[in-house]
């Protein structure tokens, strides 16, 4: 009896291309990678994107790997590489309202099947960082570690960190005194210190303990000031 899709043996023997190779092999092709930036933070947009990768290796791409683990020039080198090289590939932002009416994780799913149902050319099979998309509209596998393991996946968080990166520098000059362009809306101590002074923007996640919290403060600040002027008419 046979199954589908067919079952493979994936064998580390080259390195990123491995799982791409193997999929490909059995007919499965072209493979999207698909990954995410921006889910641990507390401002600001979660960005997904999708890539699909040639099926050969190219020497120009020899230097993808887990975002996370690259240099900010590097990934800002790699970024206009990956998107002249690769078969297609698509970057999705869901805004901060949505994350919070939908939940981080519901946000992700759903910004992975945006991400690829803007490929431009259709996946054979797609590979997801982490966790099972349903929904897709082709056979999909999840991969731990993901963006370490598989170049498609790879190339896919480089796309959606810089994407985000460059998002979070833009948002610093609509709201300056947050330090969104440093520490991209991440909860850094400086970050916190901000939240505390000003209260959150329009561009914080309202769901998230830390900025609901700060809300509470600021709009009992707020109140507090208001009936200091109050009393100070009479």
């Amino acid at each position: 009896m046979s199954t589908w899709p067919p079952r493979t043996v994936i064998r580390r023997a080259s390195g990123l291309r491995t799982m791409e190779s193997a999929l490909m092999r059995c007919g499965l092709g072209p493979v999207a990678g698909v990954d995410e930036a921006g889910r641990g933070a507390c401002a600001g947009p979660l960005v997904v994107a999708a890539c699909m990768l040639g099926s050969r290796p190219n020497a120009a791409l020899a230097g993808l790997d887990d975002s996370k683990k690259l240099t900010e020039k590097t990934r800002e080198e790699l970024f206009p590489i990956i998107t002249r090289l690769a078969v297609a590939w698509s970057v999705v932002e869901i805004p901060a309202d949505e994350v919070d009416r939908l939940g981080v994780h519901v946000a992700n799913i759903e910004g992975m099947r945006r991400a690829v149902a803007g490929l431009s050319v259709a996946p054979g099979y797609v590979l997801t960082d982490g966790f099972r998309v349903p929904g897709l509209r082709a056979p999909s596998l999840p991969v731990i570690g993901g963006d370490g393991a598989a170049a498609c996946i790879a190339a896919a968080s480089i796309l959606a960190k810089v994407a985000r990166d460059r998002t979070m520098v833009a948002l610093d000059e609509e709201f300056p005194g947050y330090g969104f362009a440093a520490h991209k809306g991440y909860s850094t101590p400086v970050h916190a210190a901000a939240l505390n002074e000003f209260g959150p923007s329009r561009e914080h996640r309202m769901s998230y303990a830390n900025v609901a919290a700060a809300s509470r403060a600021s709009g009992s600040a707020a109140s507090r000031a208001f009936e200091r002027a109050a009393v100070g008419a009479r």
